[in-house]
C-alpha cells in the first residue's frame, strides 16, 4: 500500500513537471547537473524536475524490495511473476523518463512515459489488493453473469477506453496532437464507465467487493469530467497566450491527471473483483444438439 501511494506521488510530481513546463530544467540524465545525489539550487523548474526524479528513485528501491521479498516468501507463483513484472515496469518507466530528457521531450516518448507510470500504479494497487487479508482469507461470494455483454466485458472495455484517453491526453499535453480527439473520447469514456458502474451497482449491489469500487468509479468519473472541463477552460480557452503556466492552469491540470490515475486504478480493481465474484455463465452444451440443429 505504501508503494502504491508512492507511485501516486510520482504521477502527481510528474504532472507538476509537465504542467509547469519544467521537463528540461535538469538537462542531463541519469545525473542531475553532473551529480547523482547532490541537491541543486532550486531555480525555476528545477525544484519540480529534481524532486520528481528523487521520488521516482525511491519508488524503484521500494519496488525492488517488494519483488525480492515476494520471491522469497510468496507461495503463489502468479504473485511472484506479478512482483517481477512490477519491477520491470518501473525500470522501463525510469528509462522512458531518461529518454524524454535526452531526446528533448518527443511527444511519443513522453506519452509512453506517462502511460507506463499509470500502468505501474495499477500493478502496485493490484499487489496491495492481492496481499490484503480480505483477499487471502475471505470466501468469495459468486454470482454468475448471464447478461450480454457481461460485466467482465464491460470492465475490460472500460480499462481499454481509459487507456485510449490516457494516450490521447498525453499526446495533447506534450504538444503532439490537438485537443479535440481527447475531448471526443471523453464522451465515450463517460458512457462506457457509467454503463459499467450502473450495471454493477444495480445488479450486484449485494456483493460488497463489486459495489464499493463501482461507487468509487462513478464518483471519480464525475469529478474527472468536472476537472477536465476546468483544465480545458484554464489551459486552452483562457490560457492559450500566457507566457508561462499560471496557478489555475497548473492546479486544474495536476488534479485532472491525479484523479485520472485513481480512476484507472479503481476500474482495474473493479475488473479484478468482477472476475472473482461475477464470472460469466456459459450455456451448457447438450450432447446431440448440434447434430439435431444441422439436420434441421
Amino acid at each position: 500500500m505504501f508503494t502504491a501511494c508512492a507511485a501516486f506521488a510520482v504521477i502527481t510530481a510528474g504532472a507538476l513537471v509537465t504542467s509547469n513546463d519544467a521537463g528540461l530544467s535538469v538537462p542531463d540524465w541519469p545525473t542531475s547537473f553532473g551529480y547523482l545525489v547532490k541537491i541543486p539550487h532550486f531555480v525555476g523548474g528545477v525544484r519540480y524536475e529534481w524532486s520528481h526524479r528523487m521520488v521516482a528513485g525511491t519508488l524503484v528501491t521500494l519496488t525492488l524490495a517488494i519483488a525480492m521479498w515476494t520471491l522469497l516468501v510468496e507461495r503463489r507463483r502468479w504473485m511472484r511473476w506479478l512482483a517481477v513484472a512490477a519491477f520491470c515496469t518501473v525500470i522501463v518507466q525510469a528509462i522512458l523518463g531518461g529518454l524524454t530528457v535526452l531526446l528533448f521531450q518527443p511527444p511519443a516518448v513522453s506519452t509512453a512515459h506517462a502511460t507506463v507510470a499509470q500502468t505501474f500504479f495499477c500493478i502496485a494497487v493490484a499487489i496491495a489488493l492481492f496481499t490484503g487479508r480480505r483477499w487471502v482469507e475471505e470466501q468469495p461470494r459468486v454470482e454468475f453473469d448471464s447478461r450480454r455483454p457481461s460485466l467482465v466485458t464491460l470492465t475490460l472495455l472500460s480499462i481499454f477506453v481509459l487507456y485510449v484517453q490516457l494516450v490521447l491526453g498525453g499526446m495533447f499535453r506534450h504538444h503532439g496532437m490537438s485537443w479535440w480527439p481527447h475531448v471526443v473520447n471523453a464522451v465515450i469514456v463517460a458512457f462506457v464507465l457509467a454503463w459499467t458502474a450502473i450495471r454493477a451497482i444495480s445488479v450486484y449491489s449485494r456483493i460488497e467487493a463489486v459495489r464499493r469500487p463501482a461507487i468509487v468509479m462513478i464518483s471519480l468519473l464525475i469529478t474527472q469530467l468536472c476537472l477536465g472541463f476546468t483544465a480545458f477552460l484554464t489551459r486552452v480557452a483562457w490560457g492559450r497566450d500566457t507566457a508561462q503556466p499560471e496557478l489555475p492552469m497548473v492546479a486544474s491540470t495536476v488534479a485532472h491527471v491525479a484523479v485520472g490515475a485513481l480512476l484507472l486504478a479503481t476500474t482495474v480493481v473493479l475488473a479484478i473483483q468482477v472476475w472473482r465474484h461475477v464470472p460469466v455463465a456459459f450455456e451448457p452444451r447438450v450432447p446431440g444438439a448440434q447434430q439435431d440443429a444441422s439436420a434441421a
